[in-house]
């Protein structure tokens, strides 16, 4: 299926900084809560499922490409306002989106 340009438009994806991880313990499936600096738009919270391949220290100071304008969704206890994006690998564990260099918090994908 294509889609027009329009359409491509309307998805808002900006790259942030991932400043603070955390366990979150009320996940149904183990998840971390990252705390996401995108610049003018702030720190956004969003509930990742990537404990198999990231530790929490590894987290901290990297930038992803997410989704910021989603319906913020309630889970669990935690409001997830962005959704942080990647793929999966051969073996369905999430590989984090992100940049090969550092470019400004906030900035849209273009």
């Amino acid at each position: 299926m294509t889609i027009e340009w329009k359409d491509f438009e309307k998805v808002e994806l900006r790259i942030g900084t991932i400043i603070k991880a955390e366990v979150f313990k009320e996940a149904r499936n183990p998840a971390y809560i990252l705390h996401v600096d995108l610049g003018e738009l702030g720190i956004k919270k969003s509930s990742a499922q990537i404990t198999d391949l990231y530790s929490l220290e590894s987290l901290i100071g990297k930038q992803v490409i997410c989704v910021t304008n989603f319906e913020p969704k309630q889970i669990g206890p935690i409001r997830s306002e962005i959704l942080v994006t990647g793929f999966s690998d051969t073996e369905g564990h999430i590989v984090l989106s992100s940049v090969d260099m550092p470019v400004p918090n906030g900035h849209r994908l273009i």
